[in-house]
């Protein structure tokens, strides 16, 4: 693709919604040339040079954004896949069964509009494979931030992610190691949530001298670190240190919130995976006072995030997608719904899921503007006039192509 019209009847351009159109985006290559009122693809005298030429293909849409960012995935699981045994099974798949799930995982983004994907960290190296594979195909492909690893204590959780480090000694080389190949550094600080028990499992992993450890030898680096992480004793550690973002944050207080808010630190919260704990119990087995607890949980999450974007808390839409009952792609969507469920506004959700974390992350806006890069998605509808057009993709423009989304059987 060189040269290309888009008329937009609305758009976001990355921080804000425009209504009253149409609007002309032109396009060439992989930047964005202009952005006027107007539909000027019948009338196109006053346009620059190369887009008045009969040829120039022209767009017509409802609705246009940037793409979309998922800032907390695991390509190498798919979290359609339901059956706990099956589940279990996969970990011991062969790596090309692993690399098929990763692809798909793939497509699955791209048919909601996902053209960045932050993945949270395997030990099978799936993430890293896929992310070398995506940057060399002459297809459509978003683009992967991966970690390789994530790092714990010895014998804590998160195994099938993450290689163990103790001493000092042992988190600086481990560290060092993984930053060689690694785009972010993912730290394992807490355990799971005991939906049982209503709370989290065990101490946190790392105490606030190792954390503190962990993130001066990332920056030295160069990379922003984000830690898995609920429950207040961990979000206290992860808050002094200064953990560039919490993933999770399940039980978060008021006053922990401020502290996170006042620092600067993004929060990825990740609804999907303890809402469907809540919204299908039958899967697992739940009996009645653990759907309580479940709902309680999602409930402060919901009360807490409302209260971080009030605060100007810098919300990170992402949604542990690969995690049991959090498929990839409709989940990022999902939790958007959670936001404005939240209270935050449609500016603000689509900020979450597009400028902010390229912002945060460094990876280069894809803002609707004159001279922005072309990385954006289109909609069959205006999610301002309704939230649900936001899972009608229609086409995706990045890389100097553009092609319709991809449809999942």
């Amino acid at each position: 693709m060189t040269a290309r019209i888009f008329v937009a009847t609305a758009y976001f351009d990355g921080e804000r919604g425009h209504g009253d159109g149409p609007y002309t985006i032109l396009v060439d290559g992989e930047r964005i040339v202009d952005v006027v009122g107007g539909d000027r693809s019948a009338e196109r005298g006053e346009l620059p040079e190369a887009f008045r030429a009969a040829g120039v293909p022209v767009t017509h849409c409802s609705f246009l954004m940037p793409g979309l960012v998922e800032a907390h995935a695991h390509l190498l699981l798919d979290g359609a896949k339901l059956e706990l045994d099956a589940r279990s099974a996969y970990l011991k798949a062969s790596d090309e069964e692993m690399m098929e799930t990763g692809r798909r995982n793939l497509t699955a983004n791209l048919a909601a509009g996902v053209t960045v994907i932050r993945d949270a960290g395997d030990r099978f190296g799936v993430n890293h494979r896929i992310r070398a594979e995506a940057a060399k195909a002459n297809r459509l492909m978003p683009d992967i931030r991966s970690p390789g690893l994530a790092i714990r204590k010895p014998k804590k959780y998160g195994a099938f992610m993450a290689i163990e480090v103790d001493t000092p000694e042992e988190i600086v080389a481990g560290i060092n190691q993984l930053l060689k190949t690694g785009d972010d550094l993912k730290i394992l600080l807490t355990g799971i949530i005991d939906f049982e028990a209503g709370q989290v499992k065990g101490k946190p992993q790392f105490d606030i001298a190792e954390a503190q450890l962990i993130v001066e030898t990332a920056r030295k680096r160069g990379r922003p670190t984000f830690a898995h992480c609920s429950g207040a004793d961990g979000l206290e550690i992860a808050i002094a240190a200064g953990i560039d973002s919490i993933e999770h944050g399940f039980f978060m207080t008021d006053e922990l919130l401020e502290k996170m808010v006042h620092r600067g630190i993004a929060w990825v919260p990740t609804f999907s995976p303890v809402h469907f704990q809540w919204a299908r119990p039958d899967i697992v087995g739940w009996n009645e006072e653990t759907v309580g607890h479940l709902r309680r949980i999602v409930d402060s999450h919901l009360e807490h995030v409302g209260k971080a974007a009030q605060l100007g808390g810098l919300l990170v839409a992402g949604s542990d997608s690969g995690s049991h009952g959090v498929p990839h792609g409709s989940a990022l969507v999902d939790e958007m719904f959670f936001f404005l469920e939240a209270g935050l506004t449609m500016d603000q959700t689509l900020r979450s899921a597009t400028s902010l974390p390229r912002r945060l992350w460094g990876v280069g806006s894809a803002d609707i503007v004159a001279g922005g890069r072309a990385d954006f998605i289109t909609l069959a509808g205006s999610p301002y006039d309704d939230p649900q057009a936001l899972r009608q993709v229609k086409s995706i423009c990045r890389r100097g192509r553009h092609d319709d989304a991809p449809k999942l059987n």
